[in-house]
């Protein structure tokens, strides 16, 4: 009976050896890279989310501020309400990671905002108690702070998900993308709508 357990027992010991082996082999192959970097992706994308909305956030008071200095400057307010109106009626979820059209629609609706945010800006350059107005100061300020992150975050975005689409792309992640994470598509990306994309956008105070 001794002679008869022993060779059990090391094919046992065998065949654990071996699964272990081929699990740290397979480790070593980027068999995990695909959902690791998916994760970075939606990671990446929760950021350019929650600064993109941090701004939306800071934009009613701001309007209000500058209303009570520059009433008269009507067309301007309307067009930044507006703005940051059709940017945040965008419904925005992961979905959008595999969809360029509405990725697309979004980044012009933040566009937009950037754009009547600048004219709000220059507007004030008119109104010397307005940009004194310690309010209007601190908003100033954190709005700069905000263009800045969005900038941050979505160069961070950008990279993920071209390290993510690449890996789907080559070899061996498209081997282990056929095999086990065929549920797994490209993900959509910001587009460059200027010469200098990586930069905040300009805003001027």
């Amino acid at each position: 009976m001794e002679s008869l357990r022993k060779p059990s027992q090391q094919r046992t010991v065998w065949q654990i050896t071996s699964l272990v082996a081929l699990m740290l082999l397979l480790s070593g192959c980027g068999i995990n890279n695909l959902p690791t970097y998916d994760e970075k992706v939606t990671s990446a994308w929760a950021q350019v989310e929650n600064q993109y909305q941090r701004r939306a956030d800071l934009i009613p008071n701001l309007v209000e501020t500058v209303k009570g200095f520059a009433a008269q400057e009507q067309e301007t307010l309307t067009a930044v309400i507006e703005a940051r109106s059709r940017a945040t009626s965008i419904q925005v979820d992961d979905s959008i990671l595999n969809n360029p059209q509405k990725l697309q629609q979004f980044q012009q609706a933040q566009g937009e905002l950037s754009s009547a945010l600048s004219r709000l800006m220059a507007v004030s350059e008119r109104y010397p108690d307005l940009k004194s107005n310690q309010n209007f100061l601190a908003l100033q300020s954190q709005l700069e702070g905000t263009e800045n992150r969005i900038a941050v975050a979505r160069r961070d975005f950008i990279k993920a998900v071209e390290r993510y689409n690449t890996e789907l792309r080559t070899f061996p992640g498209k081997i282990w993308h056929s095999i086990l994470y065929s549920d797994l598509e490209p993900r959509a990306n910001f587009e460059a709508t200027t010469d200098n994309a990586d930069e905040a956008p300009a805003v001027e105070f």
